[in-house]
């Protein structure tokens, strides 16, 4: 094994580590964000919000996320929509992490037992101030850890985008084993920062996972 070599390139692995970083947090703000309304949808009153956050679930979750980065980038400009590398991958990983985020959101709060929003009901509160200030805050204490587990996945999701060349760890391995033709110290390089980038992540939902239990 050559540690010199790697010693040499650590750097600019270092620097697509921060893109990767930068990619997993903007990617997951959006993932949230679509959960959220996956999940209100899916919850919702109304047959066709249930209907369209089914069909939004089952399009993201039923198609490899592979797939969705291509259509998005190389087939947008065909209807019109111009992303570049980081953006399409953005918005590709983080629409389709909301559909799995969807679930485990709406799973969180069908968990809450009934009675809790109607015993809020019966003190005088709305639909809405019952589920915002009685199940959600409930509901929050289940949703840390599968999220977090739906964070991880994400994260290892990213280096789906060096396949349409975001300069991120998976791409930057590739492009130095062009150079170097040491796959093994490339590819070992790349995995210890993303084991540390997820290890880093793993125990900030555990203190946010202890944080909500607690209070």
């Amino acid at each position: 094994m050559d540690i010199d070599l790697m010693l040499k390139v650590y750097p600019f692995f270092l620097e697509a580590a921060w893109v990767t970083i930068m990619l997993s947090v903007l990617t997951a703000m959006l993932g949230l964000i679509c959960g959220t309304l996956g999940a209100s949808a899916r919850l919702s009153r109304f047959a066709l919000l249930r209907f369209l956050g089914a069909a939004y679930v089952s399009l993201f979750r039923g198609t490899p996320a592979l797939i969705q980065l291509f259509i998005l980038y190389f087939g947008g400009p065909q209807i019109g929509i111009q992303l570049d590398a980081f953006e399409a991958g953005v918005i590709g990983l983080g629409i389709n992490a909301g559909a799995y985020m969807t679930e485990t959101i709406r799973g969180a709060i069908i968990a809450i037992d009934k009675g809790q929003r109607e015993a809020a009901r019966t003190l005088g509160l709305s639909s809405w101030q019952a589920t915002y200030k009685v199940v959600l805050p409930q509901a929050a204490r289940l949703m840390v850890r599968p999220l977090g587990v739906n964070l991880n996945m994400l994260i290892k999701a990213t280096a789906l985008v060096a396949a349409i060349a975001v300069v991120e760890l998976t791409y930057t391995a590739q492009r130095y084993i062009g150079s170097t033709y040491k796959p093994f110290e490339m590819f070992l390089l790349a995995g210890i920062l993303y084991m540390i980038i997820i290890y880093v992540t793993g125990r900030g939902v555990a203190w946010l996972d202890r944080k909500v239990q607690i209070t």
